[in-house]
């Protein structure tokens, strides 16, 4: 394909180039092999401004553009570019629904090393996230936030060249991951976006530039269709959370919508929660809007929420009350501490890859997820250790995954005699249309 060598020798594509690129790879007339070799050449040459543009504009009128004017109240949705352990949207959706916004969120898979919204929420027995538009709405009209993955009326090609990238190698380019956010989100009908856009060893955005890069791609990107956009830049040099894994995730869900649960992750969900409230000018400071969510919280509210929605969605929603309910893996072993000292840093990439190895995520397009495998992270950056201590605890359900997935674990801990010094703050920046909001 002439686009393919175009883009292979680093030479601009026009719009009608790539609406003809995305549209007959949507119908099926181009194959995958074909669209795996643009993709990475767009991966290694890069992509301009007009190129990214006009891509996520392909792929967001791929399919329908919903239209939720009908529905009362600010229409206001949350993405974040991945992680590991990061489990926030199933946090925020019912928290922002239970102060008044609509929550309209099409999320997506597993994609690399991190873990996807919908395989958490499909270890909840029934849950249902292939609903068509006429549902979401109905769910959305119903409850307040609905949560499904791309149908085939939604941004149809992202649904494709999401999977396809997944299992190419071709996932870190920001152009591609802006192209892949903005098309679907915008395709929700939303009047405003919250981006949490990863830093670190465990995201796709190593670094902080690169990671401001995107985030400022996609603010701009979004505010260019009229919405109303910020980004946060947080940490991930080490999971959120403490626990990695589809439904042990879910679980810690539950806990933090009781008022539990680890500190970062609750931090992490009363900011975002804030921000979501600004935008959709429930709460007029970002102090407001924290005091809304922790009261959210604290009165039961948020998680009666979350219940309704998983009702709705066709779900178990027993699994609220006892999480036992939710899948478990038959076996566990744990990974100790090579020696005594402290933890000077976790390569955070290897623990999501550790939890894919087990079943945890795909390898290949076609593998199926085992909702029950993940790890319990014991042992986070500047805690003390003892030698033989553990560090994390694998829960498996095959031997020969858990054998390589507790040697990548291994490899991810650096243990020194000496206390790190000051980590890195949970958020790092804040970035809206007129740059930096901190």
């Amino acid at each position: 394909m002439d686009v393919i060598r175009k883009k292979r020798d680093g030479r601009e594509l026009t719009s009608a180039e790539i609406e003809h690129l995305v549209s007959s790879y949507t119908r099926g007339d181009t194959p995958d092999y074909q669209v795996s070799a643009w993709l990475m050449a767009a991966v290694i040459r890069g992509m301009s401004r007009a190129e990214t543009a006009a891509l996520t504009q392909a792929m967001l009128y791929s399919g329908e553009v919903l239209d939720l004017s009908s529905l009362a109240g600010a229409k206001i949705d949350k993405h974040s570019t991945g992680g590991v352990g990061d489990k926030t949207s199933l946090v925020l959706a019912p928290l922002a629904a239970a102060g008044g916004l609509i929550v309209p969120m099409i999320s997506g898979r597993g994609l690399g090393h991190t873990g996807g919204t919908l395989d958490k929420l499909e270890s909840i027995s029934g849950f249902n996230v292939n609903l068509p538009v006429s549902e979401f709405r109905r769910i959305l009209r119903a409850c307040g936030c609905c949560m499904i993955g791309q149908t085939a009326e939604i941004a149809p090609a992202d649904r494709k060249l999401y999977a396809l990238r997944d299992v190419t190698g071709t996932v870190e380019s920001p152009n591609l991951i802006c192209a892949s956010i903005m098309s679907k989100k915008l395709a929700e009908g939303i009047d405003g976006l919250v981006l949490d856009v990863k830093t670190g060893s465990g995201a796709f955005m190593k670094s902080q530039d690169d990671a401001a890069y995107l985030a400022q791609l996609m603010v701009e990107t979004g505010e260019r269709m009229g919405k109303k956009m910020l980004a946060l830049i947080t940490d991930m040099d080490q999971p959120l959370g403490t626990n990695v894994g589809n439904a042990s995730e879910v679980e810690e869900v539950i806990e933090v919508l009781r008022g539990r649960g680890p500190a970062d992750l609750i931090d992490l969900c009363l900011e975002l929660a804030a921000w979501m409230f600004v935008l959709g000018s429930v709460s007029g400071t970002v102090s407001e809007g924290r005091k809304l969510a922790e009261k959210l919280i604290s009165s039961g509210h948020a998680l009666n929420k979350f219940r309704e929605m998983i009702n709705l969605q066709g779900g178990d929603s027993s699994v609220i009350n006892d999480p036992s309910r939710l899948p478990k893996a038959a076996h566990s072993l744990q990974v100790v501490s090579p020696a005594s000292g402290y933890v000077d840093a976790i390569q955070c990439e290897h623990l999501g890859t550790a939890c894919v190895l087990l079943g945890g995520g795909r390898e290949k397009k076609e593998d199926c997820v085992d909702p029950a495998v993940g790890l319990a992270v014991h042992k986070k950056v500047g805690d003390q250790v003892s030698r033989g201590e553990p560090l994390c605890t694998v829960y498996y359900n095959q031997e020969t995954r858990a054998v390589r997935a507790k040697a990548r674990i291994e490899e991810s801990y650096r243990i020194t005699p000496d206390r790190p010094g000051d980590r890195r703050p949970l958020i790092h920046r804040v970035i809206g249309s007129s740059g930096e909001k901190n």
